[in-house]
């Protein structure tokens, strides 16, 4: 197969206004190279289990150990391009991103592209808002705890501002900051989970 580029939308699920990303990526990318991606783009920490999902296919890295991997639909998915899960544009996947809290993003394949050699893949084209901080309870949690700050007389209001820095702002997003880290070694992750 040729390699193409894919221009992916990446959008947190269940979360208003929407938090979201667009990049430029190869198509043939690893899927343990596409989360790591995914991590640096969208802000996320990398602290937690990971999987993608298609046609309730789990598609994610085996561990040591794990008794229920052949129970499940699961695929190691060391060499998995991405291309094995996305062959033409408007299809759609899932990247869920720690299981406790429950972060879902749709991915969306938007467009195949040719190859510019003027490039340096991947690229963050756009994006909006701020990545909620991982262990905030999931979308509710992060809802509750943006209240929470629109009241600086609320209980638990310097609680949250001590944890998250007096300049968090959900709204904050830097596509130069997001590209710059992408083309650092484990596209910016500066230590790995595992």
């Amino acid at each position: 197969m040729t390699k193409e580029i894919y221009q992916i939308q990446i959008a947190l699920k269940d979360f208003k206004p929407k938090i979201w990303r667009r990049l430029l990526i190869s198509s043939d990318l690893l899927l343990p190279d596409f989360h790591k991606i995914i991590q640096t783009s969208m802000g996320w920490t990398n602290s937690h289990l990971h999987q993608f999902i298609k046609n309730q296919v789990f598609y994610t890295e085996k561990m040591p150990d794990d008794d229920f991997w052949d129970e499940m639909d699961h695929v190691d998915y060391k060499s998995t391009k991405i291309s094995d899960l996305l062959k033409k544009e408007k299809e759609k996947i899932i990247y869920e991103y720690d299981f406790g809290d429950g972060w879902n993003h749709n991915i969306i394949l938007e467009k195949i592209l040719p190859i510019d050699d003027k490039i340096n893949y991947p690229v963050c084209l756009r994006g909006e808002m701020c990545c909620p901080p991982d262990d905030c309870g999931g979308t509710w949690g992060y809802s509750e705890i943006l209240e929470i700050l629109e009241q600086p007389d609320h209980e638990e209001y310097e609680e949250y501002v001590t944890w998250l820095g007096k300049k968090f702002d959900p709204e904050y997003f830097d596509k130069d900051e997001v590209n710059k880290l992408l083309k650092e070694k484990n596209y910016g992750l500066s230590e790995l989970w595992r």
